[in-house]
């Protein structure tokens, strides 16, 4: 008794961490998507009066639509130049590959903010790349083309979240026993066939794992549309942060996170099944 007593202890403490700090907030939260506002009272009653608003409003659906487009698109872009990056990696041998490994990993570690403005100092009017077109003759003068529009946002996304897709995809790859790619090899199949019947099978748990990475975290940004994309720039995640940031509509805003949640829920379920039936 006495030595099942500490234990006992241990193990409520264990779980009362999880359940105080993420549990009991993230209820809350849900809760109260299902109030609603009336003036600058919040109204503690069960209601789907948000979630019928939104999706009745055709403003709310179509910037929605258009930032899981968005975000379609960037995981696309991420895995088209993500999985040949983490390719050639998985080639190298030696020190060389996980120097070339880290230099791909340190932007994890690096202030969010630093690399919006990283990029805002690539697009930007005096920025690297409007200096280097003019430079050539492209462009007669800076331009804000780069700036301040949906590409912006694109291509910013998807260089932030690159390292997403490439660290997933190079575990994954590195996961493959040699001896297939040797066995494939010695049976006749040249690079290509080896690539399409071996390692692209073998890797699809890293290109899954590394396409939702990237999918549900752009999905849920609203920094980077609001620091490169201006007016223009426009997302979901930019609309849930006005409701709580300038509307204070707190209910309203909590009940489009819901609907941000149970989207990212669904495509993870999903992927999962996917996976599930490739491996049968």
């Amino acid at each position: 008794m006495t030595r099942a007593l500490p234990r006992f202890l241990l193990t409520a403490a264990a779980l009362a961490v999880p359940v105080v700090l993420i549990v009991l907030p993230f209820g809350s939260f849900l809760m109260s998507a299902f109030w609603t506002k009336e003036g600058s009272e919040i109204i503690r009653e069960f209601s789907l009066a948000n979630f019928r608003d939104f999706f009745a409003n055709a403003t709310y659906v179509r910037v929605f639509l258009r930032t899981l487009l968005l975000c379609a698109q960037v995981t696309l872009i991420g895995l088209v130049i993500g999985y040949p990056v983490a390719y050639f990696i998985w080639r190298r041998r030696g020190a060389v590959r996980y120097l070339l490994l880290l230099a791909f990993v340190v932007p994890l570690f690096m202030s969010y903010i630093v690399k919006i403005y990283t990029m805002r100092s690539i697009l930007g009017l005096n920025g690297f790349l409007n200096q280097i077109l003019v430079g050539v003759g492209l462009l007669d003068k800076p331009s804000l083309v780069f700036l301040y529009n949906q590409t912006s946002i694109l291509v910013t996304m998807s260089v932030i979240f690159l390292p997403f897709v490439i660290l997933p995809v190079f575990l994954s790859l590195d996961r493959i026993p040699r001896n297939l790619v040797e066995a494939s090899a010695d049976m006749g199949a040249g690079t290509f066939g080896t690539l399409r019947h071996v390692v692209v099978p073998l890797s699809l748990p890293g290109v899954v794992a590394g396409c939702l990475f990237t999918f549900v975290l752009a999905l849920g940004d609203f920094v980077t549309p609001q620091m490169v994309g201006g007016p223009t720039g426009f997302t979901f995640g930019r609309v849930i942060w006005s409701q709580f940031g300038l509307a204070f509509n707190w209910p309203f805003g909590a009940a489009m996170g819901v609907v941000l949640l149970s989207v990212s829920i669904l495509v993870i379920l999903l992927a999962g099944v996917a996976l599930r039936r490739q491996r049968v």
